[in-house]
């Protein structure tokens, strides 16, 4: 099929360049100016931008086993609708995605019936369970980019310390959730004068810094590539600054609500504000907004975790952690940062694009000829509410949710193939 963007502000090398994009067999076969072909689609896109297709390194699909909650179809139908063509897929699925057989059944089902690329990460440990190395050789010949038993984390150092040894050998990335379960407790949000005054129990941020400091050295000591889900306090950026400092090859991603909200959000005892790490304070929620902009932060990834409305409608202390973020990314940070001026549009996107295809490295992430044809559409003047009716992932929690978001995805193109197409712009 032959598409023919027209018209376009085409992202590429971090400006915006007035055009055409011309896409032939999956690829990109002329960028910039104006082309003039016979084409199968035609694409006016007007007053639109043009991205490189944004890269999510943390998505609970929910598939196989929690399919109430999400499954492969809705999962990457989500992802298409937030601009994203790719996702990649953490193991703590039901069963535990620890062997090949897990491996090979998301993979076919994405490519049966995906709308975005799923690339697949392989347990650190046999059903996550922190006990015994999982599977990761054959998992490596099966096509996983990296291993996490991201949900839970490896207590145990010596055991973390041989998984780091495997893993370094077959060349897989290590992803850590890191929570130190005896000093997290029981704890719902963080600890800190909003849990004291809503009675609730508090995680500290020491819980997440002692594992990411333990790991850190192991990593050392093993060789192994260290990537840090979810990263959330300021001493925590610490650790990963003094790391870096002495070149080792550690990275960290940020999430949009670690991003823009604060424990504050959590005195309404709204279950979509709680996930983990928790929400933490306003001096954590700066740093991580600074580090990101100085590039401290490598990439923004959502940890989108879906969870049907009668598990969230519990009481506070009962509720899941987690919410939905493929749809949201994009429009949230746009609005709470780029346009108060708190970072570039251009750290944005590569934070959403080239950065976290480099940390794993995956395909994609910029806007070149011969390239894969995985790209974007959005107009950033308008807005979208952000309704219960519009929402495509299965589930619906989101503390954005009836919220007026600018930044509309119009358009996302993934291997040549149009995923999703917003219908009041066309209907061609």
């Amino acid at each position: 099929m032959k598409i023919l963007i027209k018209n376009a502000k085409i992202f590429q090398k971090d400006k915006f360049i007035k055009g055409d994009v011309l896409i032939e067999r999956k690829k990109i076969t002329k960028l910039g100016g104006t082309i003039t072909v016979n084409a199968d689609k035609i694409i006016d896109a007007q007053g639109a931008c043009v991205f490189p297709g944004f890269i999510d390194l943390h998505s609970h699909l929910r598939d196989p086993g929690h399919t109430y909650k999400e499954d492969i179809v809705t999962g990457t139908k989500a992802a298409a609708h937030g601009g994203f063509t790719t996702v990649c897929a953490m193991p703590n699925t039901e069963p535990v995605t620890d062997n090949i057989a897990s491996v090979e059944y998301i993979q076919l089902r994405a490519k049966d019936c995906g709308s975005a690329r799923v690339y697949v990460i392989g347990a650190i440990t046999k059903q996550s369970a922190g006990e015994e190395i999982a599977e990761m050789a054959t998992m490596k010949s099966g096509g996983i980019v990296a291993v996490s038993d991201d949900g839970k984390c490896v207590q145990d150092a010596r055991l973390m310390l041989s998984c780091m040894k495997y893993a370094s050998n077959f060349g897989l990335p290590i992803i850590i959730h890191p929570e130190d379960y005896s000093l997290a407790g029981k704890g719902q949000i963080h600890s800190g004068k909003v849990a004291t005054k809503l009675g609730l129990s508090g995680i500290p941020g020491l819980a997440e810094e002692v594992i990411i400091a333990r790991d850190i050295m192991l990593a050392e000591s093993a060789g192994a590539q260290l990537h840090i889900a979810h990263i959330s306090t300021a001493r925590s950026l610490e650790l990963v600054k003094n790391a870096k400092d002495k070149g080792l090859p550690v990275t960290c991603e940020v999430t949009p609500h670690h991003l823009v909200l604060n424990e504050e959000a959590t005195i309404t005892f709204n279950t979509n504000t709680k996930m983990k790490p928790p929400l933490r304070s306003e001096k954590d929620r700066l740093a991580c907004v600074q580090a990101l902009k100085d590039g401290l932060i490598d990439c923004i990834a959502t940890d989108h975790a879906p969870h049907a409305d009668f598990e969230k409608e519990k009481e506070y202390d009962h509720a899941p952690f987690g919410i939905i973020g493929l749809e949201t990314a994009f429009p949230v940070l746009y609005k709470n940062l780029v346009q108060t001026g708190l970072i570039s549009l251009n750290r944005l996107v590569e934070a959403l694009t080239i950065a976290p295809a480099k940390i794993l490295d995956l395909p994609g992430g910029v806007l070149e000829v011969g390239k894969a044809a995985d790209l974007t559409i959005i107009d950033l003047e308008k807005e979208t509410l952000f309704s219960v009716e519009n929402i495509l992932s299965k589930s619906k929690n989101t503390p954005w949710l009836n919220q007026f978001l600018p930044g509309r995805v119009l358009c996302t193109i993934c291997n040549g193939n149009v995923t999703y197409m917003d219908s009041e712009k066309w209907t061609n």
